[in-house]
C-alpha cells in the first residue's frame, strides 16, 4: 500500500462480516422477515458520509484487510475479495471509490497488520481523512494509541459502542449496517 488517496476507509473485513452476521441473527426475529446480504456499496457510502465526506468529486480508497483463509464476505454483496472487489471501483454522487483487499499473511497477526496499516496511512502526507472499522474488542488500545499520535488528520473510528480517545470522532457502526441491510426505522418500532 505505497500510494494512498486523500480519503481512506480502512476495514477489518473479518470483524465487519461477524458484526453483520450477529445483526442479522438479532434483527430477523424483531422485524419478522429474513434479511438479504448487505449492500456493500451502500454501506461504503454511509461510512463515507458518517466520516464527513459530502457529495462531490472525492476520491476514496477502501482497503479491506482480511484473514488469509477468508476469500469472500458471507454477509455482503458483492463479496469475493479477489474477483469482485480487489482493484474494482464505483462512482456515485459522493465520489469515486477504489476497492482493494489484502490478506494477512502468517508472519503477522491480523491485529498487528491492521494497526500497522493504519499507522502507515496516518503517517502519509497524502492522507487527510481516515474512516476506521476495526475490531475494537481485539485491539482497541493499539488502534486508539495509533490515532492519538497522528496530527492534522480527520479520523472517524466506527464501533458498535462509543469509543473514547484523542484525535478522532467516534461513530456507531450499526447505523450504516442497518441501512445496508435494508432495515427501515418503522420496522424497529
Amino acid at each position: 500500500m505505497a500510494n494512498w488517496s486523500s480519503n481512506l476507509i480502512l476495514v477489518d473485513a473479518d470483524y465487519l462480516d461477524r458484526v453483520v452476521f450477529d445483526m442479522t441473527v438479532h434483527f430477523e426475529p424483531v422485524i419478522g422477515r429474513s434479511l438479504p446480504q448487505a449492500d456493500l456499496c451502500h454501506w461504503i457510502d454511509c461510512i463515507a458520509l458518517d466520516g464527513g465526506l459530502r457529495e462531490g468529486a472525492n476520491e476514496v480508497q477502501v482497503v479491506f484487510i482480511h484473514s488469509k483463509g477468508m476469500e469472500a464476505f458471507r454477509m455482503f454483496r458483492p463479496s469475493a475479495f479477489h474477483t469482485e472487489l480487489d482493484g474494482q471501483a464505483f462512482k456515485d454522487r459522493i465520489g469515486e471509490f477504489l476497492l482493494q483487499s489484502f490478506p494477512v499473511e502468517d508472519v503477522v497477526s491480523q491485529a498487528d497488520f491492521f494497526v500497522q496499516s493504519l499507522e502507515a496511512a496516518l503517517e502519509s502526507s497524502e492522507v487527510e481523512r481516515v474512516m476506521v472499522v476495526g475490531d475494537m474488542e481485539a485491539y482497541e488500545s493499539a488502534l486508539t494509541a495509533a490515532v492519538a499520535k497522528a496530527e492534522g488528520k480527520a479520523v472517524t473510528v466506527f464501533s458498535m459502542r462509543p469509543v473514547e480517545g484523542k484525535g478522532f470522532v467516534s461513530e456507531i457502526l450499526g447505523y450504516s449496517l442497518l441501512a445496508a441491510l435494508g432495515i427501515r426505522s418503522d420496522e424497529l418500532q
